[in-house]
């Protein structure tokens, strides 16, 4: 490949242009005169931080020379990683994602470039610099997809996590294209790979997937915690769960109680509460430990109530609300289960409704461990929505202007094979929370 202009080439008729020699364009870039001699004779290659001071030295978009610089790391000299791994942080900086897929398809004819390049994918993940790392990653991971390896495992895993929105179906594919490559993770990513799988899955109500993957990460998070402690070691290789074994081992019992309940299997849900409420057996003694094992407990006991209230049990209903009045980050979730209960028994729960108001709309919510599961959040924060309008609209008569029409949405589609259109009519409506307290 001919390269007629090369970026140097550019610096001279800058010079030429500006009158300019190469000791006065040396203190106005700040590099060292000896330096940008060489460059200019092709004595010696261009580095990263020597590109930055001439391109800004000749007031120019920062990126202005990105384009030849691919072509002089690859094509011009032997492409050297001290040069490469700079430029490519700096392209992902400035989203320059059209150099960074030249550079990496070019390296991975080499397979030594392999774990470099990950590496570096590894540091934008961190920096959440989602497309660039996602690109990497996609390339690392095509170039190893006949090897079995833990690299291609963590490359899928880091693309599920960099892919997860807003969008259902495509979640689905995310964790559907993820889910082959779990066994291969290092232990460290396993059980939290388990772990937003089964998130994902709950937010899809796929409950057989969510409880497979609990049992699974019960399984493997139970087995460690008792090989580790025999052996007295922290993982295989020295790294660090992003959380401590035993916290896995009563989360998945919290979705194998969880993944009960939306069955409606109450009582069985309720089975399962004493196995995450125990910490007896966890042997850590730190102020972590004592702190997850305090949330779980709560969490046990708030489930009690939750459970038996969904049983058809009324009698919990004032203790239960009183219990979770003074523990924000449950009242929502406690609305919600309450209304889908009063909808199904057709209980008046309109006095709670007006009393927790504040806690209708959507917000985020955390626990020791963070905030939650934004996915799940969101779809039960949907779900409680349409309980709460079956309640309204099925114990009021409502006068047209109780009721603030917000919008319409009509999405249709037409069937070939049948000659009809089909479609789907969304009606978006507003009821004043104050509505509550009219007559029926």
């Amino acid at each position: 490949m001919e390269h007629t202009v090369k970026i140097r080439d550019e610096i001279a008729a800058y010079l030429f242009k500006h009158n300019l020699s190469i000791n006065q364009f040396a203190i106005i870039s700040g590099i060292h005169s000896g330096t940008l001699s060489r460059v200019m004779k092709g004595q010696q290659a261009l580095a990263m931080n020597h590109l930055i001071r001439v391109t800004r030295g000749m007031g120019l978009p920062e990126d202005y020379f990105y384009s030849k610089y691919v072509d002089e790391c690859l094509y011009d000299s032997a492409p050297t990683w001290r040069r490469l791994r700079p430029f490519l942080l700096q392209c992902a900086a400035l989203s320059r994602l059209d150099c960074i897929e030249r550079i990496v398809q070019n390296l991975l004819d080499n397979l030594l470039y392999v774990p470099l390049l990950f590496e570096v994918a590894e540091e934008l993940f961190e920096q959440k610099n989602w497309p660039a790392a996602s690109l990497i990653y996609e390339n690392v991971g095509a170039s190893e997809k006949y090897q079995h390896s833990e690299r291609l495992a963590l490359c899928q895993y880091r693309l599920f996590l960099i892919n997860l929105g807003d969008d259902p179906h495509n979640n689905l594919i995310a964790a559907t294209l993820c889910e082959g490559y779990v066994g291969r993770l290092d232990e460290v990513n396993q059980l939290d790979a388990l772990k937003q799988l089964a998130d994902t899955y709950a937010s899809l109500h796929k409950w057989q997937k969510v409880g497979e993957l609990a049992e699974e990460m019960l399984s493997i998070a139970s087995h460690l915690y008792e090989l580790h402690r025999e052996s007295g070691r922290t993982t295989n290789n020295g790294q660090v769960h992003k959380r401590p074994l035993y916290a896995y081992i009563l989360y998945a019992q919290l979705l194998r109680a969880y993944v009960l309940e939306q069955c409606g299997a109450y009582k069985s849900a309720l089975e399962i509460i004493p196995l995450y409420m125990d910490g007896s057996w966890i042997r850590e003694d730190t102020e972590e430990a004592r702190r997850i094992i305090a949330q779980y407990q709560e969490w046990g006991t708030a489930n009690t109530y939750l459970y038996r209230l969904l049983d058809g049990q009324i009698e919990v209903l004032d203790e239960y609300v009183e219990y979770i009045s003074t523990r924000e980050n449950e009242i929502f979730t406690a609305l919600f289960k309450i209304i889908e209960s009063a909808n199904r028994y057709k209980w008046d729960v309109d006095h709670i409704l007006l009393r927790f108001a504040n806690y209708i709309p959507y917000r985020k919510y955390s626990s020791v461990f963070g905030e939650r599961n934004i996915l799940m959040l969101k779809d039960s924060h949907a779900q409680f929505r349409r309980e709460l309008a079956t309640y309204y609209l099925a114990r009021r008569r409502y006068k047209g202007d109780d009721v603030t029409m917000q919008g319409v949405d009509l999405s249709a589609k037409i069937d070939c094979e049948r000659n009809v259109i089909r479609g789907t009519l969304s009606v978006d409506f507003e009821i004043s929370i104050s509505d509550i307290t009219k007559l029926g």
